[in-house]
């Protein structure tokens, strides 16, 4: 079924023009349907990237490298102001991963990188700006979150983000290294910026849709895969908007039964649906209507699986 449905939307997206690249749809261990509109080459994920870093956080606490009550503040005293705010203090991972930091603003997204807001160090930039709410208590979404949270891994784990996953995930899955933007300092962006084929993109979701096993091989805690893919925080609801319906650590709740999605700019977008057994992904082009693309998928395919 999931094939039919699968044809029906290339069908439309020739019809009507939709700004697509490339979708696919896979069960835990194989690619059932994919096709390109484009070259199949590495595309930008964007925030796709977000869910990557998720797993890696699940796999380091798994070996009792990193907790989700660990604070910010401990893990970088040397860049903290003189005179520290209780509630910059007091962000803890769990914080960072669940968008709710206390910052109030979206840092650090694509083009306040490109236009060099930060420089040369991301983290003494973070850590000087005001901490506006309690910690933990309202989703904001904003890449800062993500970035902090990576460097956070990295200094549990004593490498890079980049060379974490792909001992822990990239190489099992045989996903290779791929090419991945860098702050000034020459860390991974944890919140973006990752390069990626649409099938080895959507092995994210095979591996969640399997509890944390890729083909047979255990890489990540099942106990994380439930916790990181369910609702951790509330999102501002938006009647124009049903894919917001709250947010788990650093992946999006979606509304069909039980599943979310791991979603980065302009549509590159994994959907993991346990009850069908199913993840599908879509990658789309930087220019176009993402809206009309997002309408055709749920009708069309999401929604009827």
């Amino acid at each position: 079924m999931i094939e039919k449905f699968m044809q029906e939307f290339v069908e439309e997206a020739r019809e009507t023009g939709l700004p697509v690249e490339a979708v696919a749809a896979g069960d835990e261990s194989k690619v059932i349907f994919e096709h390109h509109f484009a070259p199949d080459l590495p595309r930008n994920i964007y925030s796709h990237t977000k869910s990557f870093l998720s797993a890696a956080v699940g796999i380091a606490a798994a070996e009792g490298k990193l907790s989700l009550e660990d604070r910010l503040a401990d893990f970088f005293p040397d860049w903290l102001p003189e005179h520290p705010s209780p509630r910059l203090l007091s962000i803890r991972l769990k914080d960072l991963l669940t968008m709710s930091s206390g910052f109030g603003e979206a840092y650090l997204m694509g083009d306040d990188r490109r236009n060099g807001t930060g420089f040369p160090d991301y983290m003494a930039y973070m850590l000087s700006r005001e901490v506006k709410e309690e910690p933990g208590s309202r989703f904001c979404y904003s890449t800062a979150d993500s970035i902090l949270a990576g460097r956070m891994l990295e200094k549990a784990v004593g490498m890079r983000l980049s060379e974490y996953l792909y001992r822990r995930l990239f190489e099992p899955m045989d996903i290779g290294f791929p090419l991945w933007e860098n702050d000034p300092q020459g860390h991974p962006i944890g919140g973006g910026g990752m390069f990626l084929k649409i099938a080895d993109m959507m092995k994210l979701g095979q591996l969640f849709l399997a509890g944390g096993r890729f083909r047979g091989q255990r890489l990540v805690e099942e106990s994380w895969v439930r916790e990181a893919a369910a609702k951790q925080i509330e999102t501002e609801p938006d009647s124009a908007d049903i894919w917001r319906c709250g947010y788990g650590y650093q992946f999006w709740r979606s509304p069909y039964p039980d599943s979310y999605r791991a979603d980065g700019a302009f549509g590159q977008i994994t959907t993991v649906l346990p009850r069908a057994g199913l993840t599908v992904s879509v990658q789309c082009p930087e220019t176009g209507d993402f809206e009309r693309v997002k309408r055709a998928l749920h009708e069309i395919v999401l929604s009827r699986i």
